[in-house]
């Protein structure tokens, strides 16, 4: 299912698992833009050890944004990851790790769906510039404005691909940033950082879960390390609890649908391009100052809390009364294989569980708790299926597959007939009639618009619409009315097929409500008969195989390179009778495909000025063997969907042996470049001078070793691997060159890099998916469900964010001074006492009237937010002491803002450390502040505290 729908119901059915990022932006002074110190403590309220960044999902919107101005050149493109990952960092600010991970050559499996996102991507970029000329040429044509339009090549995204010049150039500027940041950047001093790029195979949330799993097996490794990743896939939510680590949250852009975008013609919002006029634009400010400004905010970030969301569902699959020992660990397992049914990058959706991933989800968990009692175990363990028990769950849901497909019908015409009312209601409601003139209604603040008219007799337009009001016809209540929303005439009129309010549905062939569903299908997706049992088990087999090694990737890593599901479409539930005895295991030895060769496994043929000259003329050329591999035009089924994105490209898959040896011929035109740039890379770690390692690393450069030497782990937090030495590697008193121009070049360098490669295993041995040994799980955020037996009458205090003791919000001196000048005590009539206060002092509508003898300050303050009101950091002498000796105590932004406590932030604090990772447990027995007395004053001082504390 889509990404931002699984998130909308994971948000709604699990609402506590999503806590809003506190984020401090960087201040401005003189013109100089001054960054966060992300040294200080996060003032979210919690201290992350490692962050692993998927860099895909930041390399996309970064080169390609939807609500702004793309980028003009590839340098403002990696200036603009940069910008990217240095927000990010300043929300998490990790204290052990920084692992940034970009996709590498990808298994077959994976490489179908690439397949089919690019061609598809070619295709609609071509269509949309065909549209795009076409519109221009008519708007000209009736005499409207466009902007000239810019000579410059459209970026084809295509280039996000290992093996491009483009990924090359991307992972040298990572190089250099990174060592421009361990240079200068105090919140990255004693950070190990390992950059995975794309000559490294695999993709990059899976060599993130690769590096935690092989680490997760070594003695030295924390179990109460906490980990952050960010990235916008759905699935790093199953990964994620497939790693069993207690302390995992991911970090990710809201999502909020319905952006404006800019059209592409006129640069205006409000309109597509296919709906431009063609209008001049409207002058924006007094001087048009405001022309350049976009109608939107920066997207805001949030944090996803997995160990919430197993709070949630061990309530949801713990049952009670099991012939065996439960264990939410591994029903958490079964959750998320099940969830492989609805649809992953690698497998076609069941046609019957095709539906909202709401209902599949307590269909399956139904399912899953009936059958449980009858398998007396679980489904699988470490990521190896039990093929017999999934068998039981396959066949109760092809046994009300017929039911699933009549309901989903009902469904659909349900909403189309609302739909249907909703649209006649709409047209049924506007106005009889539309002032124009000067009474034409405007938008707030276009009233001095260009456009807008002066009245010169007001008096004779307004007559001339009272008249125009008098003289349109009544309209009684059985008026019936045409498609248009106007009254029809008595007798009616024929209504035309084109004023129909249902839009043409696309033909469905197939008819799953229908009887005879089976047999359609297989006839109109595979062109067989459904009697053919011999290839409808071929087909099973092949999604049982699919299913294994999904589990296996996301639990094991990679069982096989080569693998991947032959037919776009799956099977029937029902038809998985049998599987316990088919065979799930993979070839062995099996190695990734090269760069290059990847990219002729995906690209389409108008993407091939990426390739050298030869291999592109392999994709044009009619002679060309492998000519049928890339189609020019291709089919789409839109499988019962409405829209063509949501369909089915209907591509060729590409034979591995016919590309290989067309490949031969070409191989030995390839210069030393691109030779090298087909060849697969490693990971490689980066330290700067005050790191424990990097004396260790400079000392392998001095001696010249050329054996992989081991990782120390007491030296880097545990972490355990090989070095070995880089040829291209960064080095102490070297001058790292920019790979962009608009950035200077770091002369002064005291970082060092080196190869690094994560600690080797068996190809059969498995790595348990269990919570290891010394973890602790964080404290619940859920209320228990005996609380109200439990609790001796106290009242239940949700959890907010990440601290359980986070303190009240609350005003310091100089507001209680503020409020008692404007507000007279004890009156209760003050100047805001019954008007609200100025349109600028508050955004959005925040204020209530008062009723006269009200308390004012409460209902001034409650429905102010933290982030309406913070601006950037306090100045020095307002920042909350951070004591390292007796433990973190970081306020809210609110707090830091309001309160004045006013001990400096003292950096070497961070070198008294107690506690793993050299961070101490926060305080558990922190007091709150106390209660101001009710009587006496009407507005009572906090207790005096000195303008500076230099304890």
């Amino acid at each position: 299912m889509g990404v931002p729908a699984f998130f909308r119901w994971l948000s709604r059915k699990y609402p506590s698992i999503i806590v809003n990022c506190v984020e401090e932006k960087p201040k401005e002074c003189n013109g100089v833009k001054i960054p966060v110190d992300a040294s200080k403590p996060n003032p979210n309220d919690v201290e992350f050890d490692n962050l692993y960044l998927d860099m895909n999902g930041i390399i996309h919107p970064c080169t390609h944004p939807e609500d702004k101005p793309a980028p003009k050149n590839e340098d403002e493109m990696m200036v603009a990851i940069f910008e990217y990952i240095d927000r990010l960092f300043s929300i998490v600010r990790p204290r052990r790790l920084l692992y940034m991970a970009i996709d590498g050559v990808a298994p077959r499996a994976k490489m179908n769906q690439q397949r089919s996102r690019r061609f598809r991507a070619s295709k609609e970029g071509m269509e949309a510039a065909v549209e795009k000329q076409r519109v221009r040429e008519e708007i000209l044509a009736k005499g409207g404005f466009l902007p000239p339009e810019e000579i410059k090549e459209r970026f084809d995204s295509n280039c996000i691909t290992p093996g491009t010049e483009f990924m090359d150039n991307l992972a040298k500027c990572l190089r250099y940033y990174i060592a421009d940041r361990l240079n200068n950047d105090p919140g990255w001093k004693n950070l190990t950082v390992i950059l995975s790029d794309a000559s490294a195979p695999g993709e990059g949330e899976h060599k993130i879960m690769d590096y935690i799993r092989r680490q997760r097996a070594q003695p030295n490794h924390d179990p109460n390390t906490h980990h952050c990743l960010c990235g916008a896939d759905a699935d790093l939510i199953m990964l994620g609890l497939a790693t069993h680590e207690p302390n995992f949250t991911i970090i990710r852009e809201e999502f909020k649908p319905n952006k404006p975008k800019p059209c592409g013609l006129c640069n205006q919002f409000g309109h597509e391009v296919k709906d431009c006029e063609g209008l001049p634009r409207e002058k924006k400010g007094k001087h048009d100052e405001l022309a350049d400004s976009l109608p939107c905010a920066e997207g805001e970030f949030i944090f996803l809390r997995l160990n919430v969301l197993r709070e949630y569902l061990e309530r949801e699959l713990t049952m009670a009364s099991l012939p065996f020992t439960f264990d939410v660990e591994r029903s958490i397992d079964d959750w998320v294989f099940m969830c492989f049914f609805v649809g992953n990058d690698f497998l076609p959706h069941l046609p019957s569980l095709e539906i909202s991933f709401s209902n599949y989800c307590f269909r399956s968990i139904c399912f899953y708790k009936k059958i449980i009692l009858h398998i007396f175990y679980h489904l699988q363990e470490s990521g190896y299926v039990n093929l017999q028990r999934v068998q039981m769950i396959m066949l109760a849901v092809g046994e009300v597959e017929d039911s699933i497909f009549k309901k989903r019908k009902d469904d659909e015409d349900s909403f189309r007939r609302r739909q249907k009312e909703k649209r006649k209601r709409m047209k049924r409601d506007q106005p009889g009639f539309t002032p124009s003139g000067i009474l034409t209604p405007h938008a707030l603040g276009s009233r001095n618009s260009p456009g807008s008219q002066v009245a010169s007799n007001p008096r004779q337009a307004a007559y001339e619409m009272r008249m125009q009001n008098n003289s349109s016809p009544s309209i009684s209540p059985n008026t019936s009315f045409t498609s248009d929303g106007s009254p029809s005439p008595i007798g009616g009129i024929k209504r035309k097929a084109e004023d129909s309010d249902s839009e043409p549905e696309p033909e469905d062939n197939v008819r799953l409500w229908e009887a005879g569903w089976k047999q359609r299908y297989y006839k109109n997706k595979f062109d067989v008969d459904a009697a053919d049992e011999k290839f409808r088990r071929k087909v099973v087999q092949s999604y049982v195989e699919g299913l294994c090694w999904v589990l296996r990737y996301y639990y094991q890593g990679c069982a096989s390179w080569k693998w991947y599901y032959p037919f776009h479409y799956a099977p029937f539930a029902s038809d998985f009778e049998g599987i316990a005895d088919m065979p799930s295991d993979f070839e062995k030895g099996t190695k990734p495909f090269k760069p290059l060769e990847q990219l002729m496994g995906v690209f389409p043929a108008a993407s091939g000025n990426f390739l050298p000259p030869s291999w592109r003329k392999l994709m044009s050329d009619p002679d060309s063997s492998i000519i049928d591999f890339y189609p020019e035009d291709f089919a789409i089924d839109l499988n019962g969907k409405k829209y063509a994105w949501q369909g089915v490209a209907l591509l060729p898959f590409v034979d591995e042996r016919r590309l290989r040896a067309a490949l031969e011929e070409v191989y030995p035109d390839l210069t030393p470049e691109e030779t090298r740039r087909n060849s697969l890379g490693g990971d490689v770690l980066f330290v700067g001078k005050h790191h424990p390692l990097h004396d260790f690393i400079l000392e392998l450069y001095q001696t010249g070793s050329t054996e992989p030497v081991d990782v120390p782990p007491e030296l880097c937090h545990g972490i355990q691997g090989k070095f070995s030495l880089d040829e291209e590697a960064i080095l102490p008193d070297q001058i790292v060159c920019s790979p962009v121009p608009m950035l200077r070049d770091l002369t002064q360098n005291t970082v060092v890099s080196i190869n690094f490669k994560d600690p080797q295993f068996a190809e059969d041995y498995i790595f348990k998916a269990v919570m290891l040994p010394g973890a602790r799980k964080p404290a619940a955020v859920l209320k228990p469900s005996d609380w109200e037996k439990s609790s001796n009458g106290r009242q239940w205090k949700p959890q907010l964010g990440f601290n359980r003791d986070r303190r009240p919000v609350h005003l310091d001196q100089a507001a209680f001074r503020t409020l008692g000048h404007v507000m007279p005590r004890g009156s209760g009539t003050g100047i805001y006492s019954n008007a609200a206060p100025p349109p600028a002092t508050y955004q959005g509508n925040l204020y209530r009237p008062l009723l006269r003898g009200q308390a004012q300050i409460p209902k001034l303050m409650s429905n102010m937010r933290p982030q309406d009101s913070w601006r950037g950091p306090p100045p020095l002498f307002q920042q909350q002491r951070f004591d390292r000796g007796v433990g973190a105590e970081p306020l809210l932004p609110w707090n830091r803002m309001l309160q004045t406590q006013n001990a400096a932030f003292q950096p070497n604090q961070y070198q008294m450390l107690a506690g793993p990772g050299g961070y101490p447990p926060r305080r558990d027995d922190r007091g709150g502040r106390q209660g101001y007395p009710r009587e006496g004053r009407k507005y009572p001082l906090p207790p005096p505290s000195g303008r500076y504390n230099w304890n």
